[in-house]
């Protein structure tokens, strides 16, 4: 989690000024449109806040814009030591190009499927998936707020089929995607179908950053850790291995008439 003051912080702030208002946890939660266990939970500093929690939360709470300028200073959370970096650079890029092979990318997932993933593996306490998939969800943020960089996912169509979650889990996770791009003009997505046989994208997933200078930097991802692309050599060949894997991927709404047809089939 972040640094303890700091979300104890947000925590006394938010407990004053709901105290203020004469609003119970319950109360507070049905103004702002989020669930009372929320809540208590980042009350209680077990959460960490989104950006758009404190937005409501100050406009309720007539804070003056308290609470969402505490938010900012706490930042995304807690991640590995090699992907911090990446993740300064997610927020700083204006464009995110991703492939994935086998799962749906970290900024499109919804909380459930995020804990049945980071859960699966069994190497995380129970307090650790939720620490992670707190974090996941607050990297999210990038994609809404109000200059969100452009960003284009690339996913192998057996990522829509994999079993991650359950049914459930699975048809909300593909109907969130249609969501997503249907409210969000800056997120595009492409499907690259099984018919594609032995492409160049089954060697693995990677993501391209463009920064504000438009220099490109990429990212690799294994099973021990993660490391940056910033050699000219090694980035000019990510760019040419996502050229090539987008020509094997079917338009973009070709690919959400298939989300959708995918997550119909999820029952």
């Amino acid at each position: 989690m972040a640094e303890p003051t700091t979300l104890g912080l947000f925590a006394g702030e938010l407990r004053r000024f709901r105290g203020i208002a004469s609003l119970s946890q319950d109360g507070l939660a049905q103004r702002i449109n989020f669930s009372s266990a929320l809540v208590a939970k980042i009350e209680l500093c077990q959460r960490r806040p989104t950006r758009e929690f404190a937005k409501r939360c100050d406009n309720v709470l007539e804070t003056g814009g308290l609470l969402e300028r505490i938010q900012a200073v706490i930042g995304v959370g807690p991640v590995m030591p090699w992907f911090r970096e990446w993740t300064i650079l997610e927020q700083e890029a204006v464009a995110i190009r991703c492939f994935e092979l086998s799962v749906i990318p970290g900024l499109l997932q919804t909380e459930a499927y995020a804990r049945a993933l980071l859960s699966g593996g069994r190497l995380f306490t129970s307090a650790e998936v939720e620490q992670h998939v707190s974090t996941r969800m607050a990297r999210q943020e990038i994609l809404t707020r109000e200059k969100p960089p452009l960003f284009t996912a690339v996913v192998d169509e057996r990522v829509l089929h994999q079993p991650i979650g359950g049914p459930g889990v699975m048809r909300d996770q593909l109907r969130h995607i249609v969501k997503l791009c249907a409210e969000q003009p800056r997120i595009r997505i492409q499907v690259v179908p099984t018919r594609a046989g032995a492409y160049i994208g089954v060697n693995g997933p990677f993501v391209i950053a463009t920064m504000k200078g438009g220099d490109d930097i990429g990212f690799l991802d294994d099973q021990i850790e993660g490391r940056l692309i910033e050699r000219a050599d090694e980035v000019a060949r990510a760019n040419n291995i996502w050229e090539i894997i987008r020509c094997e991927a079917l338009s973009h709404q070709q690919s959400i008439e298939l989300i959708q047809e995918v997550a119909e089939s999820w029952s």
